[in-house]
C-alpha cells in the first residue's frame, strides 16, 4: 500500500457529486391573526418562556451538571463549571449536559466489533488496517478536513468490517468510500468524487466508489451520527483546561495526538471512545506535569484522624471515570506514545509535530506512569 496520498498502487474511490433534493417545497399557510387576539398570545408567549426557563438575566440560569454533581458527590470540593458562556450559541450551554449525558448512553451501539479480525476477516489483518488509517490521516490533512471526519471515517470502516469479508485489494476503496460519507456528513464542502479518485492515483473507477458508497450506506442503516473520542475531547479538555494546571493550547493537541494514535491500533477498539478521550487527556497533563497527579485537582489533610484526601470533582464529574478506571486505556496509549518515533506509519507523528500543533509529537513522553497516580484515594 502506498501511503503517499496523491499515489496509491492498490486503492481508489468516487463519490456521487449529486445530493437528493426535494423537486419543490410547499409554502407553509398563513392564518392571519385577528387584532383582538394579541392580548391572548401575549399572554401564552410569557407562560411559555416562564415555563422555558428563559431569562435575559443568563447569571441566575442554573447548571444541571453543577446541580446533579452537588447531589451526587460528598465531597466539598468545587467543580468548576465550563457551561457558563451562555452568550455563544454554539457551545449550548444550557443543554450541554444533556447532549453529553445522550452521547454516553449511545457510544455503545455505534461500536464496531472488538473481534472482527478474527472473527470474519480472513484476507485482511490489523496491519493492513493500520496501513490504511495512516493514509487517511494524510488524506484528511491533504483536504483540510475536520478531525470528526477522520475519526467518522474510521469508524465506518470498522463497523462495516465486523459484518463483511473484505479483500485485501479492495480495502482501499472501502476506505475512500467511508471518507467520502464522513465528508459528505461533516464538512461544508466536502471533496468530489474525481478529487477522491485522484488522490487513489485512479486505481479504482468512479463507479466502483460510488456502489461501495451505496454499500456500505445500506449495510449501516444509513446510521451514520456516532459518537467517536473527538466528540468527548472537547468536552473533557474544557474540563481539564479549568484547571489551570497546564498551558491549554499544549494539552489540546497533546490529548488530540494521543487520541489519534489510538486509531491506528485495532486493538483499542475494546475501549469506549468516551474511555479513550478520558485517558488521552489523562496521559496528555502527565506528559506536560509529570510530577503531577494528572486526576487531582487539590490535596487536603484531615487532621483527625491524618488522611491525605485527593479531590478532583471537575474530571471524575465530566468524565465519568476514577483514575483506576482508566488503568488499563492510559497504559495502552502510553505505549503508543512512546513507540511512536520508531512507527513505521508516521503520517500522525509528523502531523503533530508541526507548529500549528505545537510541536507536541516532539513531547518527551517519561517511560513509566508511577501506579500510585492511578489510586482511588478519597472516593
Amino acid at each position: 500500500m502506498d501511503v503517499s496520498p496523491s499515489k496509491s498502487d492498490d486503492f481508489s474511490i468516487s463519490l456521487d457529486e449529486s445530493m437528493s433534493t426535494c423537486d419543490s417545497f410547499k409554502s407553509p399557510e398563513i392564518e392571519y391573526i385577528d387584532s383582538n387576539e394579541i392580548t391572548a398570545i401575549d399572554s401564552i408567549n410569557k407562560k411559555t418562556l416562564s415555563n422555558l426557563y428563559i431569562s435575559d438575566h443568563v447569571e441566575s440560569a442554573e447548571n444541571m451538571c453543577i446541580r446533579d454533581a452537588l447531589a451526587d458527590m460528598e465531597t466539598d470540593d468545587k467543580i468548576v463549571d465550563v457551561d457558563d458562556n451562555y452568550q455563544d450559541p454554539q457551545l449550548c450551554a444550557t443543554i450541554a449536559c444533556d447532549i453529553y449525558k445522550h452521547l454516553r448512553a449511545s457510544e455503545m451501539k455505534k461500536r464496531p466489533s472488538t473481534d472482527f479480525m478474527d472473527r470474519v476477516q480472513k484476507d485482511v489483518n490489523a496491519s493492513m488496517r493500520a496501513i490504511l488509517v495512516d493514509w487517511l490521516v494524510e488524506v484528511a490533512e491533504e483536504y483540510r478536513l475536520v478531525p470528526d471526519t477522520l475519526y467518522l471515517t474510521v469508524n465506518y470502516i470498522d463497523r462495516y468490517m465486523s459484518g463483511n469479508v473484505m479483500n485485501r485489494q479492495r480495502l482501499q476503496l472501502l476506505g475512500v468510500a467511508c471518507m467520502m460519507i464522513a465528508a459528505k456528513y461533516e464538512e461544508i464542502c466536502a471533496p468530489q468524487v474525481e478529487e477522491f479518485c485522484y488522490i487513489t492515483d485512479n486505481t479504482y473507477f468512479r463507479d466502483e466508489v460510488l456502489e461501495m458508497e451505496s454499500t456500505v450506506l445500506n449495510y449501516l442503516k444509513f446510521e451514520m451520527t456516532a459518537p467517536t473520542a473527538k466528540c468527548f475531547l472537547r468536552r473533557f479538555v474544557r474540563a481539564a483546561q479549568g484547571i489551570n494546571e497546564v498551558p491549554s493550547m499544549q494539552l489540546e493537541c497533546l490529548a488530540n495526538y494521543i487520541a489519534e494514535l489510538s486509531l491506528l491500533e485495532y486493538s483499542m477498539l475494546c475501549y469506549a471512545p468516551s474511555l479513550v478521550a478520558a485517558s488521552a487527556i489523562f496521559l496528555a497533563k502527565y506528559i506536560l506535569l509529570p510530577s503531577k497527579k494528572p486526576w487531582v485537582l487539590k490535596l487536603t489533610i484531615i487532621p483527625d484522624p491524618p488522611f491525605l484526601l485527593q479531590q478532583n470533582s471537575t474530571l471524575q464529574h465530566y468524565t465519568l471515570y476514577k483514575p483506576v478506571d482508566l488503568s488499563d486505556c492510559v497504559k495502552d496509549l502510553h505505549r503508543l506514545c512512546c513507540g511512536g518515533h520508531n512507527s513505521t506509519l508516521p503520517a500522525i507523528r509528523e502531523k503533530y509535530s508541526q507548529h500549528k500543533y505545537k510541536f507536541v509529537a516532539k513531547k518527551y513522553c517519561p517511560p513509566s506512569i508511577p501506579g500510585e497516580f492511578f489510586q482511588n484515594l478519597g472516593w
